[in-house]
């Protein structure tokens, strides 16, 4: 069976080349262990209840690379991971469901939606804009969308649990993290324009 147009432009079919089961559960524990990695890279924060977490780069980096269904298919299998209880959320917090009740338990569940909605438009960028700066500005646009759904889950999740309204969830839960935010974003996109032009290279 051939791979469909849309799926030879995503990096991850690229990278991990080949169809068939062995093919794509390499591709899933590929970006699973990722993730992984991604969340116990963490920093603390004494003055708010939300870590700086290496998670929305992996999130991100894993929607661009795998594409809409596949990146909310890997970010869902991660949350049901930490659900049950294994090792793969950021050391800092409780295990299990107790995770998801605490101040970042909106990021958490944003990641599913946020790596959909980031993949669903690298997608539709790959579509209509084959290279250049065309190309450049949808990955940039897909990426910045993607921050804003991790973003408004985690900040309506932090204001509802601590009752303290969207001005302080704001200061507490986005405002501290834009300039790394914005690193991360700079680094995704420098990755994922490198892969894209070595890959079209073989």
């Amino acid at each position: 069976m051939a791979t469909s147009a849309l799926n030879t432009r995503l990096l991850a079919d690229r990278l991990i080349a080949g169809e068939g089961q062995l093919a794509e559960t390499a591709r899933i524990a590929a970006a699973n262990i990722l993730m992984v990695l991604c969340a116990h890279v963490v920093l603390p924060l004494p003055w708010t209840p939300v870590p700086i977490t290496g998670q929305t780069f992996g999130v991100l980096l894993l929607a661009v690379l795998l594409g809409a269904r596949r990146g909310a298919f890997v970010l869902g299998l991660y949350l049901l991971e930490g659900l049950a209880g294994l090792p793969v959320f950021t050391p800092v917090g409780l295990p299990g469901v107790a995770r998801f009740m605490g101040p970042t338990g909106g990021y958490l569940l944003s990641y599913p939606v946020a790596a959909f909605v980031t993949g669903w438009m690298v997608e539709r960028g790959a579509l209509v804009a084959k290279r250049g700066f065309a190309r450049a500005l949808h990955l940039v646009g897909a990426l910045l969308t993607g921050e804003l759904v991790i973003f408004t889950f985690g900040c309506a999740w932090l204001a509802a649990i601590t009752h303290n309204g969207w001005v302080w969830a704001l200061a507490a839960g986005a405002a501290p993290f834009i300039p790394g935010e914005l690193l991360k974003l700079a680094a995704v996109f420098t990755a994922v324009r490198g892969v894209d032009i070595a890959s079209r290279q073989i």
